[in-house]
């Protein structure tokens, strides 16, 4: 939701996919490569960069420092995502639901490179439409950077959050117990 200063976090970055581009010219092909890289922190930050050059370490290289440019935070929830979205981008739609702990992230390859360096640990996601990578990673950012926080979609609403429950609140007595008083 909010733009974050890549100083000072401890940021590792995954490639995602790598194309490389014949250009035809006079006396051959010129070649080319595109590199698309997410970069995340592990704790709901995340940023998505495309570089393009003659070789693929300098395109990754750039890839990697468009991704700090374009660093994010979303709201996350024990390790998965508060609440079940959807995000579109072009051609494609990635449907992303909240997944029970221990259950692990449930995505394809695009997609869930994208949501290991988030730090997300439990989600059920699936990519539909078209299967650009481009396109599914912009989908999947979409999504995730319109999750709400239920605290401040309750503060919007006007409305308290419910209180949490505690231990050490005495458990209701039985219908049983009350009957043979």
């Amino acid at each position: 939701m909010l733009k974050i200063d890549p100083e000072g976090l401890t940021l590792k970055d995954k490639v995602v996919f790598i194309n490389r581009v014949a250009k035809v010219v006079k006396g051959g092909r010129r070649f080319s490569f595109t590199a698309l890289v997410v970069v995340g922190d592990g704790e709901g930050t995340l940023g998505v960069g495309k570089g393009k050059a003659n070789e693929v370490p300098e395109a990754i290289r750039k890839a990697v420092e468009t991704a700090k440019k374009s660093l994010v935070t979303f709201p996350m929830k024990d390790g998965t995502i508060p609440h079940r979205i959807v995000g579109r981008f072009g051609g494609c739609t990635v449907v992303m639901n909240p997944a029970v702990k221990g259950s692990g992230v449930i995505a394809g390859g695009v997609v869930r490179s994208l949501f290991e360096v988030s730090g997300l640990q439990d989600i059920n996601a699936k990519a539909l439409g078209g299967h650009n990578p481009f396109n599914t990673i912009n989908a999947a950012m979409d999504g995730l950077m319109n999750l709400m926080d239920p605290d401040e979609v309750l503060r919007i609403r006007g409305k308290k959050p419910a209180p949490e429950a505690t231990e050490s609140a005495a458990p209701a007595e039985s219908p049983a117990a009350v009957k043979g008083a």
